[in-house]
């Protein structure tokens, strides 16, 4: 029963991977050149047993998610090697800053100090060290495409607009207020 409601109360904070400060207890910074070799050797740990179980590498791209989902679905890594886990999330991480264009930062709050994924120069951050081995921890095997297409969905909004997506969403806009005024002509000349 206790593992139901443990599993259950996971499950509720992978709802909720992004974090924004909302008080003045939150200092993000970029991360010391001792924590960045740290996050390096998580992935060449990961890229080593990814080479030595299946022939296969981290590469930084999208492949890097089939490549964690089945490191996790094979069980290779055990329950309680948190920080094996913890190093798949630094291969998500990377992925997320390649795809997103977020930075590795250090989120430092009342709760202590964690590397994250921020959005620039903002305090919309998500914690990849962890997506995964929380859920892990518990016995859970994370669909690492969804939480990675969630977490897509959660971040988008916080980030910054290139010129093209700009120009689009006014071409979009603009097709919509003439089918509007399209719509509203005809309901005129029908009255």
């Amino acid at each position: 029963m206790l593992r139901i409601v443990v599993c259950f109360l996971i499950s509720l904070t992978s709802y909720f991977p992004l974090a924004q400060a909302d008080d003045g207890d939150v200092t993000i910074s970029d991360l010391s050149w001792l924590e960045q070799q740290h996050l390096d050797q998580q992935v060449e740990k990961i890229d080593e047993l990814a080479r030595s179980n299946f022939g296969m590498q981290v590469h930084g791209t999208q492949q890097d998610l089939e490549l964690l989902q089945r490191i996790i679905n094979r069980g290779v890594i055990a329950r309680d090697d948190h920080l094996t886990q913890q190093a798949l999330g630094a291969v998500l991480g990377n992925l997320m800053v390649n795809d997103f264009g977020l930075e590795w930062k250090r989120y430092e709050d009342k709760q202590g100090r964690s590397r994250a994924t921020c959005v620039g120069e903002t305090d919309k951050c998500l914690f990849p060290i962890t997506m995964l081995s929380r859920r892990m921890a518990v016995g859970l095997l994370p669909n690492v495409h969804n939480l990675y297409q969630e977490t897509r969905e959660m971040i988008t909004p916080f980030l910054p607009k290139n010129p093209y997506d700009a120009a689009l969403e006014r071409a979009q806009e603009k097709v919509r207020l003439q089918e509007k005024l399209r719509a509203l002509r005809t309901e005129a000349l029908e009255q």
